[in-house]
Formats: C-alpha cells, structure tokens, sequence
C-alpha cells in the first residue's frame, strides 16, 4: 500500500526543505534575464513586477532558451508595462509571432491595458488581485505574487509536481494529484524568501529532478527523497494516459506577385490563432476539416500543389495542402495584402503559416533581401 499523506509527511523532515534548498539555490542558481539573483535581493534589490508578469507569460507552456531572445526584444519595444499598454496590437503580434498559444499574447495587450488604465501602471500585490487581470490564471498569479511582491504562495509548475511526486512518493496519477501536492506544498513554502523558494523548486526540476536521468546524488533533498528510498524516481509523476488527438485538413495558398510579394490575411480575433497573419486557407477548425482542393483559392490562378505540412496543435495535428500561383496583376480580394518576401519574417506569421510559405517558396520566411 502507498504511503498516507500524514505518513509521507511523517517521514519526509519538512521543516528543513526550505532552508536546504534556499542554500542550494543561492549556491546554483541559474542566471535568467527575468530574474533578482540571490545576492541581489540580499541587498534589498526587489524583482520588477513587469518582467515578472511578462516572463511568466512567455514562459507557459514554452522553454526558457525560447523565451530568452522573446523576452529581450519586448523589453527593449516596451520597457515597462504602460509603454505595452500604449503599443499597437498588431506590434505585439508580430513580436509574438513563433512563440505560440497566440491567445497568450492577446490577453497580454488585455493586461497592459487593463494594469495602465485602471491600475496607473501598478500590477495588484495579492494573488486575488492578480487573478483579476486578463490571462492570468492560478499557477501564475502565485508566481507573481510569490517571486515580485514577497506574498507567501504555492507555485506549482510541471517542475515543481515532478519534485514533490518523488519527494513525498505520490502515486496519484496527474492531474488528479494536484491538489495533493497543492497540500504539502503549502506546508513547506516559507514566508520569509517564498520567491527565491518558488524559483528554487523549478530550477531543481529543470537541472537535476529532470524527467529522465535525474542527478539524484546531487539533489540537496536527497536524503529524504521517498522515491530514491523505495523505489526508482523515473517513474514518477504518473500521468493519466493521453488521448490521441484528431488531425484535421485543410489546404493553403500561398499566391506568389511577380514583384515577389505574398498574399496575407488576418485571422478573426476570437478563435485559434486569433488575430495573427495567414496566408489564406480554407475553413479547418479543431472541429472539422476544411476544403482540400484550389476550388477555396483566393481567386482563380494557375494553382499547383507545392507539397503538404504538418503542425500539432494542442488539441489537434492539422495537415494542409500547400497550393502555389505565380501571378502578375491579381486583384487583391478584400481583407487581404500583398507582403514583400523580403519582408515577410516580419509579419505576424505562426509557425504553421510559415512552414505553408517555406513548403511554397523555399528559405522564404528567412530569407534578409
């Protein structure tokens, strides 16, 4: 029989895993644009509220060495959340484009605007108060408030549930287990330092509770690990199995100007990819497949299959059938306009948009004329 949680608690000595792993952390830490090192915040120096938000945002659902050169770009366009307030959407678009879950990057705008107008630029202190504002959601709100306001909160990530599922041994398969580690979590979180505690936790999961091969030897809780103890840290967490997701169909056109310009399109604000660029295609959704042959074109042309590309959604992996047309003088059809190659990579583009332009005309989307 697995270990009760009184059990587990029992055995594991939670009142030292604070204190050995804030000492750890300051001794290993990793060096992140976003963050207040250790030293730092000894002398009283405090992490902005805005880089916070901004990285936490970025960060869902993505990896850190993604969101590096992201982070740097924003921070230098706008450099404090009222100067993103005042920035056009579709500058924000564009700067987001490749990072993905576009929806991201939309309630982003929503929060600047909302924090500048109603909040004279200052980001809520509380996890209640964050919760309030566009796009934030629990796991966020607790890392804002634990990392720039000092607020005692249980931040809980994919590497903080890693760790405390081999720490305390639990079984419970994810994500029903959530609100078990949300329990023990809440018991070791201490108030004073809860934000070096929250990055503390997440940098031991990327750099030794790894998923596979974890350094278990070089692990400041190692001692009492439950899943070193009784059996084999690898295999936890439990996950519930994965349902395989659809896939979808749908065709593509890139419409190729004898001046070397593309055809785009702006996607509808609500729904996937809301409000980013496209080159146009036909009506797929993560529900049902769209029309697969030049019948859905833009308007009528020499069109002539370039291939086909694949991209997994969350949800979903869509195909689409990528059709080409060198044109001279088209009519351009309403909604839609003509991007210079040169200067496409600067375009609001997803990465499905740019493998259909790439699967059309080769280095397209990289190419610096």
């Amino acid at each position: 029989m697995a270990p009760t949680e009184k059990s587990r608690k029992g055995t594991v000595r939670t009142s030292d895993i604070a204190g050995r792993l804030l000492d750890w952390y300051d001794a290993h830490h990793r060096e992140l644009p976003w963050r207040v090192s250790p030293s730092a915040f000894a002398t009283g120096v405090r992490a902005d509220p805005y880089r916070v938000w901004l990285s936490e945002i970025m960060l869902q659902q993505t990896t850190v060495e993604a969101v590096k050169p992201y982070f740097g770009k924003f921070l230098d366009k706008w450099p404090t959340v009222t100067d993103l307030a005042l920035a056009e959407p579709e500058d924000v678009m564009k700067a987001w484009a490749g990072l993905g879950y576009y929806s991201r990057a939309r309630n982003l705008k929503k929060c600047a605007d909302l924090v500048a107008a109603e909040y004279a630029g200052i980001f809520p202190d509380t996890e209640d108060g964050l919760r309030e504002l566009p796009g934030i959601g629990a796991y966020t709100a607790a890392a804002i408030a634990a990392i720039a306001f000092g607020q005692k909160a249980s931040v809980i990530d994919g590497n903080v549930e890693r760790v405390m599922s081999r720490l305390f041994e639990i079984r419970t398969p994810l994500p029903e287990a959530k609100g078990e580690i949300r329990i023990l979590l809440d018991d070791i979180v201490p108030a004073d330092r809860p934000g070096d505690f929250a990055q503390a936790m997440m940098d031991l999961g990327a750099t030794i509770c790894t998923p596979r091969r974890p350094r278990c030897m070089l692990c400041p809780l190692r001692d009492d690990c439950l899943a070193i103890l009784t059996g084999d840290p690898e295999l936890l967490p439990i996950k519930a199995p994965k349902t395989e997701k659809p896939t979808r169909r749908g065709a593509a056109f890139v419409a190729l100007r004898h001046d070397g310009a593309i055809l785009l399109r702006t996607r509808p604000e609500k729904g996937l990819l809301g409000g980013m660029s496209e080159v146009p295609t036909t009506g797929w959704t993560a529900r049902q497949d769209g029309d697969l042959t030049e019948a859905s074109a833009p308007f009528p042309a020499d069109w002539r299959r370039s291939g086909s590309i694949s991209h997994v959604f969350t949800h979903f992996v869509l195909e689409l059938d990528v059709y080409l047309a060198d044109v001279v003088s088209p009519e351009t059809p309403a909604g839609h306009w003509w991007s210079p190659v040169s200067a496409v990579h600067e375009e609001a583009l997803p990465t499905v948009m740019k493998k259909a332009i790439e699967a059309a005309i080769p280095d397209a989307t990289r190419r610096r004329y």
